[in-house]
């Protein structure tokens, strides 16, 4: 057992930090967490003591939008179409790792080429590869021709999309992927436009359903998050509320609507969005403020592999956040306590408490009152799994065993 003591402890339990703090690692699990003046006596002897002094312990963060085929690079869409399914798998391990480093240590990987994704994730639950703990859909259901077609998942009609959802629940995946609106990065794809009638996305909710798997539905314009919202999807990408013009005009009733839903949407803010706002108009600046404050699941995802936004970058995506106005205690719990809701996962992780599996991080700082100290990352453990030690002065692709 080893026994992690600092000056903050913050739970995941909303704003709430314990000064003085201590958690007590057993193997893959939390077996106790809290001030560190209450801890059993038997077990703090029991245990080796990790004193981290100055630090903030809090849960590992949750990364909800993740492509791991893709290199984040210019034209990572292009290499990956060019790629051998053996040179993605080496490319997805590789992401993974950059996620971990960092402090991801769960996140969802919404599409991948094959069953790239489900051969991943258990690469790293069997210990093949260093990893955050891999929520994996399939190929994305999409319509011929609209986005991400080339990766197999097009379909035609309600049958074919049943049939569809039948055949990936059958190869393991944990959640399944539809493409609501066309995407950006598809040529000759509009991502305002709806791709699916609504008979079409409620035929893949109540399939998924009947398989026990959630569905995230791609959506950027309002048709697409309108009809996605209402064939009950669980989750809703991007969001951005695009139209025609190229211009972000978030819809006010829709959003209400959204909000009153409780479903989970993820607006995927990284690094390449920040980077724009200096230099673009208002009307491009992304519709997450306008989100939170009507009350809306927000929940933290990167889309990290697109253009512009590499794996381990994750943190500039909740700086992003902040940048917009967000709060840090609500830029934290999007990123940890309510992500692992939204992926299904919060029996398991996404808070520091007895039981849960043992993933948490420690930084230099105070990340309630600002965001930014989540860039000193000084620990990550993961399923209890100590892969970075405050000894590292730098984040790094390596296991440490």
């Amino acid at each position: 057992m080893r026994y992690y003591t600092a000056d903050r402890l913050i739970t995941g339990d909303r704003g709430i930090c314990i000064r003085d703090g201590g958690v007590l690692v057993d193997g893959r699990l939390i077996r106790w967490a809290g001030p560190d003046r209450e801890v059993p006596r038997r077990l703090r002897r029991e245990s080796k003591h990790v004193e981290l002094g100055p630090l903030t312990l809090l849960p590992g963060l949750i990364d909800s939008h993740v492509h791991l085929a893709l290199d984040g690079a210019p034209g990572a869409m292009d290499r990956m179409r060019a790629a051998s399914d053996d040179e993605l798998y080496a490319l997805m391990l590789r992401s993974a790792a950059q996620l971990l480093s960092a402090g991801v240590t769960t996140a969802r990987d919404l599409g991948a080429p094959g069953g790239l994704g489900v051969r991943v994730r258990d690469a790293i639950r069997s210990g093949l590869a260093p990893g955050p703990e891999l929520v994996v859909s399939g190929v994305p259901l999409t319509v011929p021709g609209g986005h991400c077609w080339f990766m197999g998942g097009a379909r035609v009609g309600e049958q074919a999309l049943r049939q569809a959802v039948r055949e990936q629940a059958r190869t393991g995946v944990d959640v399944i992927k539809v493409m609501a609106t066309g995407g950006a990065l598809t040529q000759g794809s509009a991502s305002w436009q709806g791709q699916f009638t609504e008979r079409e996305l409620e035929a893949v909710v109540d399939e998924a359903t009947r398989a026990g798997l959630p569905v995230a539905a791609h959506a950027h314009g309002a048709e697409g998050i309108a009809a996605s919202l209402r064939a009950g999807v669980h989750t809703i990408e991007h969001c951005s509320f695009l139209d025609a013009s190229g211009r972000i005009v978030p819809d006010q009733g829709l959003i209400l609507r959204l909000a009153a839903s409780g479903v989970h949407v993820c607006p995927t803010i990284s690094v390449r969005f920040t980077e724009r706002w200096d230099r673009q108009g208002p009307d491009r600046v992304p519709a997450l403020l306008a989100l939170y404050r009507r009350g809306v699941a927000v929940v933290a995802g990167t889309d990290a592999g697109t253009d512009g936004a590499p794996h381990h970058a994750y943190v500039e995506g909740l700086v992003g956040m902040a940048r917009l106005g967000l709060p840090p205690a609500e830029i934290l719990e999007a990123a940890t306590t309510r992500a692992a809701r939204a992926l299904r996962v919060e029996t398991l992780t996404g808070r520091i408490a007895t039981g849960l599996r043992a993933d948490l991080i420690a930084v230099e700082g105070d990340p309630l009152r600002d965001v930014t100290a989540l860039r000193a990352l000084r620990l990550v453990v993961t399923t209890g799994q100590e892969v970075r030690s405050p000894s590292q002065s730098a984040p790094t692709d390596e296991w440490a065993w």
